[in-house]
């Protein structure tokens, strides 16, 4: 028998063998190939949806309907008068409406933000719903109210019995610029009313007990803290202005003729599709060079 005191037998235990230790920087690659495995399908999506398309637009510029590949339809584009006049209108159209729109919605942010009234965050509330509407629908109300059969100059001939009302101006550059002032003003108003959310009210109270006057008040505090939330607004207005073909159609403005509708024109009244890509293509260039501005004073905003 055994001995009460006997211990009992020990396995012995086998120390295990150091693995290869694995380096940060190889699992660091590890998971950056394994996220792009995840990113390539979405990513192929995407070419193939927009990319694919902008791609045979590119080709079929250079390719003119004589036949083969050649800078033919860039030259003829380039030269015609047609083009630097849409080019042109384009531009000055962006610009105008851009500014009325920082204007405009710089007014209607320091009421909403600054000036007490009932109904102030129904009105900041229906800006964000105001995004959404098509463009092309604001146009058709100003149709409505301000166009030759409207109801201004319908209620102006019912009173005074002439042949036409005098709101005519819809039909011209300025009534446009009026539509594009109309609906792209709230992208302005946006980024401003957040911008004056975090504003310090501390400085402004401070400015009035020194006995600053509210335009004083404006130009020294607020203004200074609101040229980063206008410049991201004001440039994102101007690239949706180049790029607008609703309210230009819709309000059939007599000799306005931009880079949207010029490749309508061509491309469906003139079958001249290789002159139509090329337009496009310079639109495209504008468009993505103004965009890039955008995106790099949205940053310094948000900085």
């Amino acid at each position: 028998m055994a001995s009460a005191t006997e211990h009992p037998t020990e396995t012995p235990v086998t120390p295990e063998m150091p693995g290869p230790a694995r380096r940060p920087g190889t699992t660091r690659t590890v998971r950056a190939s394994r996220a792009w495995l995840w990113a390539l399908p979405p990513v192929a999506l995407l070419s193939l949806v927009f990319l694919y398309p902008l791609a045979l637009v590119v080709q079929q510029s250079f390719q003119p309907d004589s036949g083969g590949t050649s800078l033919e339809p860039y030259a003829d584009v380039f030269a015609s008068a047609a083009f630097r006049e849409a080019l042109w209108t384009t531009v000055w159209l962006a610009l105008a409406s851009t500014a009325g729109c920082l204007v405009l919605g710089f007014v209607l942010a320091l009421v909403i933000a600054f000036v007490p009234f009932p109904g102030a965050r129904a009105v900041s509330k229906f800006i964000d719903v105001f995004l959404s509407f098509p463009s092309f629908l604001i146009t058709l109300a100003l149709l409505f109210v301000y166009g030759s059969v409207g109801m201004a100059n319908g209620l102006w001939t019912d009173l005074t019995g002439a042949a036409e009302g005098p709101f005519q101006f819809l039909t011209t550059p300025w009534g446009v610029v009026l539509a594009e002032i109309t609906f792209f003003t709230p992208f302005v108003v946006r980024p401003l009313l957040a911008a004056f959310s975090h504003l310090d009210t501390a400085q402004l109270e401070a400015a009035s007990s020194l006995g600053a006057r509210a335009p004083r008040i404006i130009g020294r505090v607020i203004l200074p803290e609101a040229l980063p939330a206008l410049a991201a607004g004001g440039s994102l207005v101007l690239v949706l202005c180049l790029n607008e073909f609703g309210i230009v159609l819709f309000t059939g403005a007599k000799g306005v003729t931009t880079l949207p509708t010029l490749v309508y024109a061509k491309a469906i009244l003139e079958s001249d599709y290789p002159g139509a890509c090329v337009v496009a293509v310079v639109n495209v260039l504008i468009s993505v060079g103004l965009y890039a501005l955008y995106r790099v004073v949205s940053r310094r905003a948000g900085a």
